[in-house]
């Protein structure tokens, strides 16, 4: 007998359906086979399955068992195609009527005992099954996970056997009731505040520029300034994100098996902190099977790369085009996968090997061809795509001491939210774009200029050397300057401070 059931494959963030057509034949000699691009671990569903059959107090046939997962194109890869396999095995030997798995899209990993275990990538699969109008059958684990999605029905599995006894009875196991507010786990408090940092004000307002408008930022500086205090206390200064971006989150911690199975929907901005012995892989994502990298688990939040220098030079300049673009492929002989990845990059560094050149104290001793070598280890194309760049000196005794807390996070979060706010409405009718998305259409209606500042502009690409991106990613720094003071019209002094940040590189 033949029984086709639907599951689904994700390929990036994006889910796609996978017929799962099972043919159990008297015909030749006893065997089980699995076709249509399985990977390993779908291959070696065989002996979960017949084990999980076994302990459900099934006999596992001794026939000609064949599955085919169509397309027969595209790559299946996951244990989530435990259950769909062991239900439609089933369906084909009369065991399980075929009634009640019409129009239900089933994902699932079976242990050997018959448990239903959690699954990666089930809001994918959510949002699938609510543009085809679908029930989900899912891990009962994840039905929390699947809940962020409106509209679909959710049927929880927790073992085989109550599935089982379900399907054959007509009866539905009971799910995790309903939040009356599913979406969002409750946002925490921010860990770190902006009233711990003393003094640092130059850097203190290179934050909320950075934050504002999405602008990729740079802090040099000996080591204990202050930089990764700096960089640490940046989420708090972020909105909250809106619910798409919330999802595009969740969606890619799903995949990456980072979301917990009883978390809802992500509350907070990511903050990704690599460390520098990172690879390539690791940092902008791949692998055989290909996973999102730290750039895209930073989608939508920070990405911060302290000693940014010592990262690998192939892996850093792997960030050149998805700076730009907001996504990265990754591209293999049989397909290529995308992955969102637009973020606000923070870097740190020393100004030197030794890292005090420019101290006061006069401690260094590295020689300029040092130096040198030590900063063009971050190539040109990436630091032009580098929006401020700002120099953190170490702070006074007297300012650590005898000043007062500093402003707040909260009051820097207002100013932020209000700027954002700004530009959501003026670009795109509250979608949430930044001044850092500006098109060319957005730049030339948005950006322009009067003659004093085009003329401070021009003086400082001959002085500067600036590229016709600078030239543009300064019009964006300056549109957002001019947004934090409430100013419809950019003017020289917004422009000034743009070019002051752009000038410390």
């Amino acid at each position: 007998m033949l029984a086709t059931l639907r599951s689904a494959a994700v390929a990036g963030i994006t889910a796609s359906i996978v017929d799962i057509q099972v043919d159990v034949s008297d015909s030749g000699m006893p065997f089980f086979a699995i076709v249509g691009l399985p990977d390993s671990t779908v291959r070696e569903s065989r002996d979960r399955i017949r084990s999980a059959l076994e302990n459900a107090g099934y006999t596992f046939p001794q026939r000609r068992v064949v599955v085919n997962l169509t397309p027969a194109d595209t790559r299946k890869s996951g244990a989530s195609f435990d259950l769909p396999i062991a239900l439609g095995l089933l369906v084909a030997l009369g065991h399980v009527p075929r009634g009640p798995l019409g129009n239900t899209l089933v994902i699932g990993e079976l242990s050997l005992d018959g448990r239903v275990q959690p699954s990666h990538g089930v809001l994918p699969v959510a949002l699938l099954a609510a543009r085809l109008a679908c029930r989900l059958l899912l891990p009962a684990a994840n039905v929390r996970e699947g809940e962020i999605v409106e509209g679909i029905d959710l049927i929880p599995a927790r073992t085989l056997v109550q599935i089982l006894g379900d399907l054959q009875h007509g009866t539905r196991a009971a799910g995790t009731p309903r939040d009356a507010h599913p979406r969002r786990r409750t946002a925490r408090s921010p860990r770190f505040d902006l009233t711990e940092v003393h003094g640092q004000m130059e850097a203190r307002r290179a934050v909320e520029i950075a934050a504002a408008g999405r602008h990729n930022l740079l802090m040099v500086g000996p080591p204990g300034a202050g930089k990764t205090l700096l960089a640490r206390r940046i989420p708090s200064v972020l909105p909250a994100p809106s619910f798409q971006e919330a999802v595009a989150s969740t969606s890619i911690h799903s995949v990456a098996g980072l979301l917990d199975a009883s978390d809802g929907l992500l509350a907070e901005r990511p903050f990704r902190a690599p460390h520098h012995t990172a690879s390539g892989v690791a940092l902008i994502g791949g692998g055989r099977d290909p996973r999102p990298g730290e750039i895209s688990l930073a989608h939508n939040g920070i990405l911060f790369l302290d000693e940014m220098v010592e990262f690998d030079r192939r892996a850093l300049e792997g960030l050149r085009e998805p700076l730009e673009e907001g996504v990265v492929r990754i591209a293999r002989a049989s397909r290529t996968v995308q992955f969102p990845a637009r973020f606000l990059l923070v870097g740190a560094m020393n100004p030197c090997p030794c890292g005090y050149s420019g101290d006061a104290s006069a401690r260094c001793r590295c020689t300029p061809l040092d130096i040198h070598r030590y900063q063009n280890r971050i190539s040109g194309p990436l630091r032009d795509r580098i929006d401020l760049t700002v120099r953190v000196e170490p702070v006074k005794f007297r300012a650590l001491t005898g000043s007062g807390p500093g402003e707040s996070s909260a009051a820097v979060r207002e100013r932020v939210a209000q700027a954002r706010a700004r530009q959501a409405s003026r670009d795109c009718g509250g979608g949430g774009r930044t001044n850092a998305d500006l098109t060319p259409r957005g730049l030339k209606r948005h950006c322009a200029l009067d003659p004093a500042s085009l003329a401070l502009i021009e003086r400082a690409m001959a002085r500067l050397g600036l590229t016709g991106r600078s030239f543009d990613r300064v019009r964006r720094v300056a549109r957002t300057i001019a947004d934090l003071e409430g100013a419809d019209a950019i003017r020289r002094p917004h422009v000034a401070e743009a070019l002051h940040y752009r000038g410390n590189d």
